[in-house]
């Protein structure tokens, strides 16, 4: 008589969760790529022609999604008037968090992505209080903005700045503003935001 044995092998399925929610991703998406301000100066010529670039960079780091900014004049992209790394999070379900770093020297930067690849975040200096707290608001909209007047800023004689931010798959609106003591803007566009249309992912 044989003996049959048999032998089940069960094979146990341990889910994975992604590190960062759906949501997250898609705002990292929509925030990368290449924008211009262009169409508005054509309209309104007290808006600058300005392009801004937000790139992807530390694609391995499981803290945050991180964005390398730079802002210029069309007319003096080798010269940006901003530079900025942006870290993306999501401290609570459905918030998300885009922080404000400034970099050393950040011109060195300029067309220089591999140089900023090489950077530890460690080595960033954060601007305190001046991170722009954004929602969804529909499926590939994000709108925000920094809380109250909690982002210092010197520039110009102000006390704070703010920042209102509205994100589609195709364009920016952002408006920058500075206040001094008193409330007064000293600084950004009065009449609205910068339109920054998408021009290349």
């Amino acid at each position: 008589m044989k003996a049959i044995f048999l032998f089940i092998f069960c094979i146990v399925i341990i889910p994975v969760h992604a590190q960062f929610s759906q949501d997250l991703e898609k705002l990292t998406r929509l925030m990368a790529g290449s924008y211009s301000s262009e169409k508005q100066h054509d309209q309104d010529s007290t808006f600058f022609d300005i392009r801004l670039k937000m790139v992807p960079i530390w694609k391995d780091q499981t803290d945050a999604r991180w964005l390398y900014v730079e802002q210029a004049l069309a007319s003096k992209q080798d010269k940006p008037y901003r530079q900025r790394v942006y870290k993306i999070t999501e401290p609570q379900s459905g918030t998300f968090e885009s922080a404000v770093f400034t970099l050393n020297s950040p011109l060195r930067f300029v067309g220089n992505l591999n140089l900023v690849e090489k950077l530890s975040p460690d080595s960033l200096q954060l601007r305190e209080g001046c991170a722009v707290i954004l929602k969804k608001n529909g499926r590939k909209r994000f709108v925000g903005a920094t809380d109250a007047k909690k982002c210092p800023s010197d520039m110009r004689n102000a006390a704070y700045a703010t920042s209102e931010v509205i994100l589609t798959s195709k364009s920016i609106c952002s408006w920058d503003r500075g206040y001094d003591r008193e409330d007064r803007q000293v600084w950004g566009a009065e009449k609205g935001g910068y339109h920054f249309r998408k021009i290349k992912r």
